[in-house]
């Protein structure tokens, strides 16, 4: 029998292949350093921090029937993800993600995730067709949700009743696809994580700080936002409580890739368990901290 897991992670579940050098890094660089491929995307990711914390998180999304896939499957199910409601398509690859990163951050990142963009709408069925809920009992519990899904598909799920009763988490996934979140704006359900680049493009603004970032869009009709600006300050904004901000501990840098999964994860957590706006978002800082910092298990 498939437990009915706590919250559900829609979006990548994908390989990351993540090259790392100790030495600072710019375009044409070419140095010695490590490279792993890891369980990732963004849903992963956060799915992933979940099940440390202890939740029991299930992804919908598209892995492929491939070698690659069955082994991704494996790994993921390892770390007490549930692949049970994922949609294994037979006619696409699994999907992957290649970035660099050097003492100074990440350098460059390519995400190929066709396969999700392609299985589109399909991998939303057991929310439909009773396994998860259905229009007239929709999922009435958390729900993250990453922008590696199309344009078209967000903005169908902003307006669809099976998501109605979900308490939804929405990250951008990145700032090139920040401005697929728009029509998630409104909903008064709706908490859009973002970083500071992908906050000002989906505000259309050039704020300079996580809390003016986060003004910028709450202006824009958002119901609840968390700007996050790497060492400084983060900032929560919710629709009628205005703006309040934090700095994260500092801590030497070791990884960048994951750490805004890790930081809405945690702060998911932290409000779950019923964590007041300043405890949620220290919590989630000092998470994303100690993710960065190496000390947390990616």
């Amino acid at each position: 029998m498939v437990r009915t897991p706590d919250i559900l992670c829609i979006g990548s579940v994908l390989w990351d292949i993540i090259g790392r050098s100790a030495a600072a890094m710019r375009q044409g660089s070419d140095l010695p350093g490590r490279i792993s491929r890891l369980p990732g995307g963004v849903a992963m990711n956060i799915a992933a921090t979940l099940a440390r914390f202890g939740l029991a998180p299930a992804v919908l999304t598209a892995i492929g029937r491939d070698a690659e896939g069955d082994e991704l499957i494996r790994e993921t199910e390892s770390l007490g993800v549930s692949t049970a409601f994922a949609l294994r398509p037979a006619d696409l690859p699994t999907d992957r993600y290649m970035a660099v990163e050097g003492a100074n951050g990440l350098i460059a990142a390519i995400a190929d995730a066709h396969s999700l963009e392609a299985a589109g709408e399909a991998i939303l069925a057991p929310l439909a067709d009773g396994r998860l809920g259905h229009a007239g009992a929709p999922w009435a519990g958390p729900v993250a949700l990453d922008g590696n899904l199309t344009g078209a598909l967000l903005a169908a799920i902003a307006a669809s009743p099976l998501f109605a009763a979900a308490d939804l988490r929405v990250a951008p996934a990145s700032p090139g696809k920040a401005e697929r979140l728009r029509p998630l704006l409104g909903p008064a359900h709706v908490t859009i994580y973002a970083n500071l680049e992908e906050a000002n493009i989906l505000a259309q603004a050039s704020a300079g700080t996580a809390d003016t970032a986060a003004e910028a869009l709450l202006s824009r009709g958002a119901a609840r936002v968390l700007v996050t600006d790497g060492g400084r300050a983060a900032a929560c904004g919710r629709r009628g409580a205005g703006v309040i901000s934090a700095r994260p501990p500092r801590v030497p840098v070791t990884r960048v890739t994951g750490a805004g999964d890790t930081f809405m994860a945690a702060h998911l957590v932290a409000e779950r368990a019923g964590g007041t706006r300043e405890e949620a978002l220290s919590k989630a800082l000092a998470s994303a901290a100690a993710y960065v910092s190496g000390e947390m298990p990616s």
